[in-house]
């Protein structure tokens, strides 16, 4: 069958594409930014069709011909996530029904007990569910409750608490029980779900064989992970609302994110039947279990196999105009340039490992500094990290970036994701100067917004000599003397670079 994903750069897209094409479908994608999926081990094998749901006009080309659509999108994170959710999938549905789609799969969440306060989160995956249902065209709605697997928000909120706090002090919502369901299973049912009979419209409870809270989550996890026991006190005063700011200031994942995550764990996320089964059976030796989903995904991270992570969908952004009139206004740059005694490649390796572990090649405290403010005022900060330590692609989140393009050997382009008065981007380049030499050139941009955005520019120019300057330094150290401790330590080469070892595809 023709599918068509959306949301194939997000978490759960990034990992069913190549799975659909590997059971023998098509594979088409819908993006509004198709060069983010130019660098994934797939590239080649799928279509990519650029559209976006906020635009209506721009999806009959992408539905024509499809058999199964996914519908794997959601704002979250966006104040304004439940209108856009419902606009996204009202153009979903009706771009499918025109185009005489036979099936829609839909990934959603647990539903609350009837009668309960709903959280945001799940009431607008509800109606999303409702609006696809109700479409006209049959529609496969699988409620997942915590997916565990390497990457997901969820396993990151578990993974950073247990690990960070050996005792804590908890909202009573840690003993609400939840029956988690391991990513490969979830794959598994929307893999599945694509060959359901006609005549199946409804929703399908999807989760794992154990039924633990989440306090008990911690602790197994500590035990899969080799830790001591975790001491956990439950307490009453600890609302939503202050444990997404405690789960914020603990974790990478930023408040924005967390908060609603949060409230959807004041409902118990159990099971109410397992209907599925009788449409896409259990494997022979079951379903995974959580000690066993929890061991397959630190096996990942330590592998330094991850294959997709939350953060790896980010908002459209225009991206770095080229000609500073474009702005209509003005343009701030701060530029740096460096002669290396060092070949393009060596200096493109110390560039290309900017970020995550290694940091950002000057005053460590700065950036640290940074990325606490802009947590507290609701920003993603630095705890982002990266993906991966030593490749990135277009579309990656790193620390308070995201590569906005990428030229392997020659350019880096990172657009800003912090809490600006402004837009920021920050390119660093790589290129030959001589025999065997070769040129740094760094040029950060700054459109600001309004006074706050000129005022903010003027407070922190005066450190730029200092930021940028020395991490101009540093980075032409790195490439001209990389075993010198102190300095930026050059990332493995990167494929099609000299030197460089075979591309690895995720397991």
């Amino acid at each position: 069958m023709k599918c068509l994903v959306t949301g194939a750069t997000g978490y759960i897209g990034g990992r069913l594409a190549p799975r659909l094409l590997d059971a023998g479908h098509e594979v088409r994608c819908l993006s509004r930014s198709p060069e983010k999926l130019r660098d994934v081990p797939w590239a080649d094998r799928v279509e990519v069709a650029r559209g976006d749901l906020g635009d209506p006009d721009s999806l009959p080309a992408a539905f024509e011909g499809v058999d199964v659509a996914y519908f794997l999108v959601h704002s979250l994170g966006r104040p304004d996530f439940e209108d856009l959710d419902r606009a996204n999938a009202e153009a979903f549905a009706t771009a499918a029904r025109a185009a005489g789609v036979r099936r829609i799969v839909y990934l959603g969440g647990p539903e609350p007990p009837p009668g309960a306060r709903s959280s945001a989160h799940l009431r607008s995956r509800a109606e999303v569910a409702r609006i696809l249902l109700d479409s006209g065209t049959p529609t496969a709605v699988l409620r997942a409750p915590v997916i565990i697997g390497s990457g997901s928000a969820s396993f990151e909120m578990l993974r950073y608490l247990t690990e960070r706090l050996p005792a804590m002090v908890t909202p009573r919502w840690v003993r609400n029980r939840i029956q988690p369901i391991a990513v490969r299973d979830v794959l598994r049912y929307l893999i599945g779900a694509a060959d359901l009979p006609a005549d199946v419209n409804r929703g399908f409870d999807i989760a794992g064989p154990d039924v633990l809270t989440f306090a008990e989550m911690m602790q197994r996890y500590a035990a899969v992970a080799g830790l001591p026991r975790r001491v956990i006190l439950p307490v009453r005063p600890l609302t939503p609302k202050l444990s997404s700011l405690w789960v914020g200031f603990v974790t990478p994942v930023p408040n924005s994110i967390a908060r609603p995550l949060v409230e959807s764990l004041i409902h118990e996320a159990v099971a109410h039947e397992h209907d599925i089964a009788a449409y896409v059976p259990d494997p022979p030796d079951g379903l995974i279990g959580f000690d066993r989903a929890v061991e397959l995904a630190l096996v990942k991270i330590r592998d330094l196999e991850v294959e997709t992570r939350w953060s790896g969908a980010g908002s459209p952004a225009d991206p770095l105009p080229t000609d500073p009139q474009w702005s209509g206004g003005s343009v701030y740059t701060d530029l740096r340039e460096r002669e290396v005694a060092a070949d393009p490649a060596m200096l493109w390796r110390v560039i290309e490992g900017v970020g995550g572990d290694n940091g950002w090649y000057s005053f460590p405290l700065a950036w640290e500094v940074r990325g606490w403010l802009d947590r507290l005022v609701g920003g993603v900060g630095l705890r982002r990290g990266r993906r991966d330590p030593n490749r990135l692609h277009v579309g990656d989140a790193l620390d308070f970036w995201r590569v906005e393009e990428i030229v392997p050997g020659e350019l880096l382009r990172l657009r800003a994701e912090m809490k600006l008065p402004g837009r920021a981007w920050l390119e660093l380049r790589a290129e030959p100067d001589g025999p065997n030499g070769s040129r740094y050139r760094q040029r950060a941009v700054f459109l600001p917004h309004g006074l706050a955005g000129h005022a903010y520019w003027a407070a922190v120019s005066p450190f730029h000599a200092m930021i940028f300057g020395g991490m101009a330094r540093n980075i032409a150290l790195g490439a001209e003397r990389p075993t010198d401790p102190g300095l930026p330590s050059p990332a493995p080469p990167r494929p099609g670079l000299p030197g460089a070892p075979a591309d690895r595809r995720d397991r």
